[in-house]
């Protein structure tokens, strides 16, 4: 029989949790062989948690109580890393708990695992559910991060792990930063599913505008050097173009060398000890029957 632990970080939300636990057992529940567990990682949640019980289809359920908040990034790092150092399991399904990773896409993604069960499968998103000024600079983001990088990464969180694949990134230390940056720079093959970004739950985003360009530069940063190599051959190039285009050139090289300087101080976000040591941050594990 094979083991997926579901694993979902959570920040005060849990409200939505709730539900989505409850979405969770339902969309199992025809899986007959394969074990289900679920971490929840409460990332110094500053709201104490509501009642929650263990859904019949989830065989554990346990709380890992975050000792400080370091943001989303890092405790998904912090949640890989645990499970490969204490659980055993085949499959690791990491996703949001706010309702935002539908829960019935689950189907689709242990479908296409056990189709192919040696390669990993991420939740493409091929359809947003915000409005029209955060997809403009979601395309922006796609936009940029092609030109600099000559990766489409159009995919986040929403994902299903091989436990190869899990210890592969698990030692980079741009996880510490970014989890799908360093999923598409790791990991050169896995599989897709066609993902539509649900609606939360209860209560508005929590990602600002500043959050979002932390995102995308993080993302970003995780290919520093290929970024650096195709902003230096687009400045030379450019540079062809001085003499009649005068100012505006000089202007597009200007913001390109800014542009570096902004990804190679995200870069330093990548914390290889403080990843080693992401242990540490854990308070306690509370078991819920």
């Amino acid at each position: 029989m094979k083991k997926v632990i579901i694993m979902i970080p959570v920040f005060n939300d849990w409200v939505s949790l709730t539900k989505l636990l409850g979405e969770i057992n339902k969309t199992i529940d025809h899986f007959n062989k394969i074990e289900f567990e679920c971490l929840i990682l409460n990332d110094a949640s500053t709201i104490e948690p509501a009642k929650i019980f263990k859904p019949q289809n989830i065989k554990s359920l346990r709380i890992l109580n975050i000792k400080k908040n370091q943001g989303h990034a890092r405790c998904n790092a912090f949640g890989i890393r645990f499970v490969l150092q204490n659980e055993k399991f085949d499959y690791l399904l990491l996703m949001d708990g706010d309702g935002e990773d539908r829960p019935e896409e689950i189907n689709d993604l242990i479908n296409k695992v056990l189709k192919d069960p040696s390669l990993s499968v991420v939740a493409k998103r091929v359809k947003r559910s915000e409005g029209p000024f955060f997809q403009l600079l979601y395309k922006i983001h796609k936009l940029i991060t092609f030109i600099f990088t000559g990766k489409k990464i159009n995919f986040g969180n929403y994902s299903l792990l091989t436990k190869k694949d899990a210890e592969i990134i698990s030692k980079q230390p741009s996880l510490w930063s970014s989890y799908s940056g360093t999923l598409k720079k790791y990991i050169s093959f896995f599989n897709e599913i066609n993902s539509l970004r649900g609606i939360r739950y209860f209560g508005p985003s929590k990602m600002s505008l500043f959050k979002l360009l932390i995102h995308s530069f993080s993302i970003i940063a995780v290919f520093k050097f290929t970024v650096f190599l195709r902003s230096t051959i687009i400045i030379v190039f450019l540079a062809f173009f001085l003499k009649t285009l005068g100012l505006i050139i000089f202007t597009i090289q200007l913001i390109i060398i800014l542009f570096c300087l902004l990804i190679f101080f995200t870069s330093l976000r990548e914390k290889k000890d403080e990843l080693d040591n992401s242990h540490q941050n854990l308070k306690d594990i509370l078991t819920i029957h």
